[in-house]
């Protein structure tokens, strides 16, 4: 198989094409030559020093992740940039990057994931970012405590801890998802009536938006919310034909 058969699958799958006007990140394959031959891909959360060391230890042809190496342009190889795509280009390792086309996919997406994961029924697109939807919104067949949320949050893969405020209804029904930095969506969750956001990461501003609104925020961290996208890309290569491994490292953020 070759990197440009893996390439067009994921692409098709995402339709990342329509996320080229939202989106910083460069999308798609960020390095490598399209008719590479694959025999491994490796998956992990962040293009990092830490994760591309380990796809070249664990023998990848390609590197899949959900936050790449270019947002909003490349000027220069040098420093850190440099650390990074050098391993790539020595070791022959291709990189192929997902992000926002990886939160908001209905099916493969980190949105999706967390509300399997919380196990949200009634679905729907929620995260309204230009044409596109970055997060999912559900509900419980039977409603839950703040707590009962917040221990389901602590079992993902990397939670340091949920955060919880804890201003809703006593008892959860609907819940509204954008993984990640999603707290920019609390207006649109507030609008549709659901009684809590959950995302990953949260601001100063929240604490007293969600307050007055009386709707709760889960903040149960960035990595650990986003770890479902790559981990569903990984299935799809599987269905292809491919080795995979999954590469961990959890950031604690």
């Amino acid at each position: 198989m070759h990197l440009s058969d893996i390439v067009a699958e994921f692409d098709a799958r995402l339709d990342t094409d329509e996320f080229a006007d939202v989106d910083a990140s460069a999308n798609g394959l960020q390095v490598g030559p399209a008719e590479k031959p694959v025999e491994k891909v490796a998956f992990a959360v962040d293009a990092a020093e830490a994760t591309i060391e380990a796809a070249i230890d664990a023998d990848a042809d390609v590197l899949v992740t959900h936050h790449g190496l270019v947002w909003g342009g490349l000027d220069r190889l040098t420093g850190r940039n440099f650390d990074r795509i050098e391993p790539l280009l020595s070791e022959n390792l291709a990189l192929y990057v997902s992000h926002l086309p990886l939160d908001g996919h209905q099916e493969l997406g980190n949105g999706a994931g967390l509300a399997d994961h919380l196990g949200l029924t009634d679905r729907e697109p929620f995260g309204e970012l230009g044409p596109v939807h970055i997060g999912q919104a559900g509900s419980f067949d039977s409603p839950k405590t703040a707590e009962e949320v917040r221990d389901a949050l602590d079992q993902l893969e990397g939670s340091e801890g949920t955060q919880v405020f804890d201003f809703g209804p006593d008892e959860i029904s609907d819940v509204a998802i954008v993984t990640g930095s999603g707290v920019d969506w609390l207006d649109e969750a507030i609008e549709s009536g659901v009684d809590a956001l959950v995302t990953g990461e949260g601001k100063q501003k929240v604490y007293h938006e969600a307050r007055e609104a009386g709707i709760s925020v889960f903040l149960a961290g960035h990595y650990a919310t986003e770890t479902f996208g790559v981990r569903n890309l990984l299935d799809v290569a599987e269905e292809m034909g491919v080795e995979t491994e999954y590469l961990s490292h959890p950031t604690g953020l």
